[in-house]
């Protein structure tokens, strides 16, 4: 069977280990626009339910992809805390996860940085409950059913902070038991599961490119990116976009549940949803690979977007002054790329505009075959709204550090 170059294997194994850990992160920051939509429109109570249903339906899913892609299925604590450093609901450093192994089977993690934490805070106790307890504890488990249904993650400490400082920031012990009762599984993971998303077929990693070519190998205090192989990156960067689009499908069908029929509600929420982040991805890209700020630029972003990835899910021609969009699986699930077309366009703005305000998106065709050139103007766009409401996150302005990679043993 043939498979689709990735869009990704263009870029050299340095500028790639820049780009996965801003694409985790731009995962994360998935719900800092979608969940805003949620409170608007259904209230808190119901954003938690939606904010649960999403990642439980999606994150058993996307963690077994990308266990099986990196070469580390496993069903001990390891291979739990493995899943997570490459799990767009824990990002590096800024979801700062510190892992203690204390044998196979027993094993504690403690945020020493928690930025979903420091972006809720200010919005009240009631928040900072609903995310670390209400949220937390059905996700949690739900997360490490795709290792071992007999894993419990169980807090030692966690927000509300007290005292209001108290570092680090939450504690918890993972522990699997033959005695535990299994985790169950939510409804949604089998209609995710059906998804054209789930069930892509990306490239094999070439074991012979150098550097390494999984993550067989002791469990790490931080992922070197770096010391991936070329083509383990390009694969981890196409899951990595997958995982978004799992994610999306399952906070889609949560928002249907409760938009009673109302198509027109369903999509307002959804639209809104990645114009925010689409504007807020766009611009962490382009600053992080030293894209230049015209409009060739600002085709090189779109081409590296999660919107447009990875290759064989979402099929778009490339050309040095357009893209050409074509309907593709990713239509087909309702993904992210079925909201926009030539009367739906404020997400292509948003990108284009990230990379410099004076940019426009001008898009020609049909709803799902369609053309984006990038235009320079001689008027600056206003920040779109949506993306004014992601950029309440810390997580838009976080820049990551250098650190070193060592091997986590037996405490």
């Amino acid at each position: 069977m043939m498979t689709t170059t990735s869009r990704y294997a263009a870029l050299s194994r340095a500028e790639l280990a820049t780009l996965v850990p801003e694409l985790l992160l731009i995962g994360q920051l998935i719900d800092r626009s979608g969940m805003a939509w949620c409170i608007s429109k259904f209230g808190r109570e119901e954003m938690l339910q939606i904010a649960i249903e999403e990642w439980a339906g999606s994150s058993p899913l996307y963690t077994k992809r990308m266990q099986k892609a990196l070469n580390y299925e496993g069903v001990d604590v390891i291979t739990v805390f493995k899943g997570l450093q490459l799990d767009i609901g824990a990002p590096p450093q800024f979801m700062d996860f510190r892992y203690t192994v204390h044998d196979r089977w027993h094993g504690e993690f403690h945020l020493d940085h928690c930025g979903a934490l420091l972006d809720v805070e200010p919005m009240g106790e009631d928040y900072v409950r609903g995310m670390c307890h209400d949220i937390e504890d059905p996700t949690f488990d739900a997360t490490a059913l795709a290792t071992n249904r007999k894993c419990q993650v169980r807090p030692i400490h966690r927000p509300p902070r007290a005292p209001a400082d108290r570092h680090p920031h939450c504690a918890w012990t993972v522990i699997i038991d033959e005695s535990y009762p299994e985790v169950d599984f939510v409804p949604q993971l089998e209609i995710v599961a059906a998804s054209r998303a789930y069930n892509t077929e990306l490239a094999p990693i070439d074991p012979s490119d150098e550097g390494l070519a999984d993550y067989s190998g002791p469990l790490l205090s931080d992922v070197d990116f770096g010391a991936f192989s070329h083509s383990a990156l390009v694969r981890i960067a196409d899951e990595v976009c997958l995982q978004m689009h799992l994610l999306v499908l399952s906070y889609n069908l949560a928002v249907r549940a409760r938009a009673n029929g109302d198509a027109a509600l369903e999509e307002s929420i959804r639209y809104k949803s990645l114009i925010g982040i689409a504007g807020v991805a766009a611009e962490r890209i382009k600053n992080a690979l030293g894209i230049s700020a015209d409009a060739t630029g600002a085709l090189r972003v779109l081409e590296l977007h999660p919107l447009m990835n990875p290759a064989a899910y979402v099929s778009v021609d490339v050309d040095p002054d357009f893209l050409h969009v074509r309907r593709s699986p990713a239509y087909e699930d309702g993904a992210w790329i079925s909201l926009v077309s030539p009367v739906a366009d404020l997400p292509l703005q948003a990108i284009a505009a990230a990379v410099n305000p004076y940019l426009r998106a001008e898009v020609s065709g049909t709803e799902s075959d369609w053309t984006v050139r990038v235009v320079e103007t001689d008027t600056a766009a206003k920040e779109l709204p949506e993306v004014e409401v992601c950029k309440f996150s810390g997580g838009a302005s976080w820049e990551f550090e250098n650190r070193k990679s060592l091997p986590l043993t037996v405490v």
